[in-house]
């Protein structure tokens, strides 16, 4: 009778998940008219602008600062990436009146030019929470350094994703 239970559960599970048209998610991909991303950012060397190089990398796209390599600007994505913006909220706190645990709140800005496109912007951030022990302070710093770099591949794994679906906006306003 269990038996018959989770399969009916489970069955039902599918049949809603192929019906509201849930399929999983492969490589980012773009036009093929676009043949590389070129990376700007307010800030020299910014480390979300080589996370996001490094990220693009992975995925197989081609990916370069315009400050080290000319581009032929035609036929490249251009990201431009605003400030980084890194605000801690308190949690909470010991007995003592120390922070205890901080919520990390990274805001990301930039703007995507598409070839012969108006440029779009976009923002987002990524939440995390952090436990600070006063007594663990140099292991909290680098584990601190950790999770911001967590949170960036983060930020250059959504422009990435996201600029699927922006390259159809840019087609569909001309």
């Amino acid at each position: 009778m269990r038996r018959l239970i989770r399969f009916t559960l489970l069955s039902i599970g599918l049949l809603v998940l192929t019906g509201c048209g849930f399929h999983l998610r492969n490589a980012p991909s773009l036009p093929d008219d676009i043949n590389s991303i070129v990376i700007n950012s307010a800030t020299a060397h910014a480390p979300l602008g080589r996370a996001l190089h490094t990220r693009l990398t992975v995925y197989g796209l081609n990916g370069t600062y315009a400050q080290t390599a000319p581009v032929d600007i035609h036929n490249a994505v251009s990201i431009y990436l605003l400030p980084e913006k890194l605000e801690r909220r308190l949690l909470s706190v010991y007995a003592s009146g120390q922070v205890a645990e901080y919520e990390l709140l990274y805001n990301v800005r930039y703007r995507v030019q598409f070839p012969d496109k108006e440029a779009i912007m976009a923002s987002f951030e990524v939440v995390r929470d952090y436990q600070d022990d006063p007594d663990q302070v140099l292991a909290k710093s680098r584990e601190l350094e950790l999770v911001l770099d967590e949170m960036r591949a983060e930020a250059a794994d959504i422009i990435i994703r996201r600029l699927t679906s922006q390259a159809a906006a840019a087609k569909i306003v001309k």
